[in-house]
């Protein structure tokens, strides 16, 4: 089963908010998940809210991020911690 780490919409149109989550790469963009990790909140000051023990371990697990995940996980600092987990084990 391949794993991703995506973004699933929710919130009223025109007032889009975003859950961070991990998903079979088979299901709908809106439907099964396996856990939200985390929020992004595109017309907010506080845009990213992301459980990043969480996001660590699927990352480990090797769950692949889309671009759009992989951009916000950057942001808040998980894919660094991630390279420096993989170089540090070596």
């Amino acid at each position: 089963m391949a794993v991703k780490i995506r973004l699933k919409r929710m919130g009223a149109k025109k007032r889009p908010y975003y859950r961070l989550v991990v998903a079979d790469s088979r299901a709908k963009r809106d439907g099964n998940v396996i856990e939200s990790i985390g929020t992004y909140m595109p017309l907010e000051a506080e845009k990213y809210n992301v459980n990043k023990e969480s996001a660590l371990k699927w990352l480990k697990e090797g769950a692949q991020p889309t671009d759009t995940a992989k951009n916000i996980l950057s942001e808040v600092g998980v894919m660094e911690e991630f390279h420096n987990s993989k170089k540090s084990n070596k």
